[in-house]
């Protein structure tokens, strides 16, 4: 009879080991981890729950990280982590991070491309956006066409369509360019089969180069369908559009700044100066809100516009008038100079 206590004591030991390794294990699954702030985390392909346990030992992400294995082992549902690049928030427990990357739920990122941007300057942020595959180093507007197979005389200045694009980690910069672009495709065929009759446009792309220069003009929405009149009414004269932003898209980095008078009279296919009509392609981006503009310009008789120096413009139909808008807008600027000094 007293060889039986010893047997029984055995078992008790070993569930109360149990117990206490489950318990252990819960606690471990509910501990918050070690994050101050938001932080990026990648989890390379072909990781196990050897090398994700070592990760978040390296990383300092997680306490007791060696329970990790058995915490899988325990919760199969938490094993099948998938690789990628995923969002940590701080309060997030060691569970919450498992369910994280079972569920393949990649962090995203935004990148914003503004109404009047150019496609330089496009290439240019993506070339500095975080987490991108990046497969456009080295490769200029002029040449991104033939990469893509366009023809030689194509340009695509004004063929993708201004918003926030958000993606994950190693997407390529070119799938944002072509959704980007294939975006502008869309909206620009629905804004031409819907837009006013009468107009003196000869194609879409007419249309879309219109819009690039109220979009370059004017920042204020209401003032859009206006300013495209007066471009629409300057083309069924036969004036000159005369408009300083094609100067200096012509320019290109030559310019520094300001436009001089000689910047005026130098010949270059955008020089709205010396060309007439509309320049060869879009100077820049154009957003919604310019594209319809251009395709539903307001009816009116304004020729000439000039900054009102309160962010919005004077509208005039005939030389005299704009003449005096002019020199009243040179001397506010005046006044507001000799204010500041």
């Amino acid at each position: 009879m007293k060889m039986k206590r010893p047997l029984i004591m055995v078992p008790l030991l070993l569930l109360g080991l149990a117990v206490g390794c489950l318990l252990r294990l819960k606690h471990f699954a509910a501990e918050p981890l070690l994050l101050k702030q938001e932080t990026i985390f990648t989890l390379p392909a072909g990781t196990g729950r050897d090398g994700l346990e070592k990760l978040l030992r390296q990383q300092h992400l997680a306490r007791h990280v060696g329970w990790l294995p058995w915490l899988m082992e325990l919760e199969p549902k938490l094993a099948p982590v998938k690789a990628g690049t995923y969002r940590l928030k701080p309060g997030m427990t060691v569970r919450d991070l498992l369910r994280l990357l079972v569920s393949g739920k990649e962090a995203q990122f935004a990148i914003r491309f503004i109404e009047g941007s150019t496609l330089k300057e496009w290439l240019g942020m993506l070339a500095q956006a975080p987490y991108l595959k990046h497969e456009l180093q080295g490769v200029t507007p002029q040449t991104l066409a033939a990469k893509w197979g366009e023809p030689v005389d194509s340009v695509l200045e004004g063929q993708f369509y201004p918003d926030t694009y958000l993606y994950t980690a190693n997407t390529p910069d070119s799938a944002i360019l072509k959704r980007a672009h294939q975006r502008m495709k869309t909206t620009l065929a629905e804004i031409w089969k819907g837009r006013a009759e009468g107009l003196p446009y000869t194609s879409p792309q007419a249309l879309l180069t219109m819009a690039s220069i109220v979009e370059k003009e004017t920042g204020v929405k209401e003032e859009r369908a206006r300013v495209a009149s007066v471009f629409i009414n300057r083309l069924r004269t036969g004036m000159k559009l005369q408009t300083d932003p094609t100067v200096i898209y012509g320019m290109g980095d030559d310019f520094r700044g300001t436009i001089t008078r000689q910047d005026l009279t130098t010949p270059t296919p955008y020089n709205t100066y010396i060309i007439t009509g509309l320049p060869p392609t879009p100077i820049a981006m154009p957003g919604q809100a310019s594209l319809e503009a251009a395709a539903h310009p307001e009816k009116s008789a304004y020729l000439y516009f000039v900054a009102d120096g309160r962010g919005g413009h004077i509208f005039s139909t005939n030389l005299a008038s704009h003449n005096q808008a002019v020199q009243q807008y040179r001397q506010r600027q005046n006044a507001k100079e000799n204010h500041e000094q």
